[in-house]
Parts: structure tokens; sequence; C-alpha cells
């Protein structure tokens, strides 16, 4: 697997904005990534290095769309540990 098709997007939610100020970033990554690649990934793409993985799967959820019931593809979610004191500037501006 390609190490630019590892990392998906960030996930920018409450509970992750709160996790960025202790140093932890959440991103959505590819359903055959692990440990060792999203941590290659992230610290090749943004320059920084990177302590702990922690990889988490999401299944998707079951939708009704009239008599039709349809599955949500599954995801997984990546939460990584940087070293103390760096960062990474998900949105610009800030």
């Amino acid at each position: 697997m390609n190490i630019y098709e590892v990392l998906l997007k960030p996930m920018i939610t409450e509970k992750s904005t709160l996790l960025q100020e202790e140093g932890r970033y959440t991103f959505q990554v590819a359903l055959k990534a692990n440990k060792g690649l999203v941590k290659e990934a992230v610290e090749k793409n943004f320059n920084v290095s990177v302590v702990d993985v922690n990889i988490t799967m999401l299944r998707g959820k079951k939708k009704r769309y009239g008599p039709k019931i349809k599955k949500m593809p599954d995801t997984k979610k990546a939460v990584v540990t940087l070293r103390a004191g760096e960062r990474i500037n998900l949105v610009e501006g800030l």
C-alpha cells in the first residue's frame, strides 16, 4: 500500500479538537492500514515524530430508505499521539 493512500482525511469533531490540545490527532485511514503504516504516513506527511498509534474499526450502521435497508460502509479511525511539543496544523489559518 502506498504511504499516501493510508491517511484519508482528518476527523474534525468536538472530541478530536479537545484531544489536539494533548497532542493527539484523529484521522480516518484506509481499511487495510495497520499501526506501522499509519505511523510512517503521519511522520512522512507532517514531519513529526509519532509516539503511539491507536486504531479502531467503526462498523457501518444500517439505514432505511423506504422499504429498502442499506448498510453504510465500514470505516477505520486512528488516534495518533505525537511527541511533546510537536503539532500538526490541520486547519489553515490557525
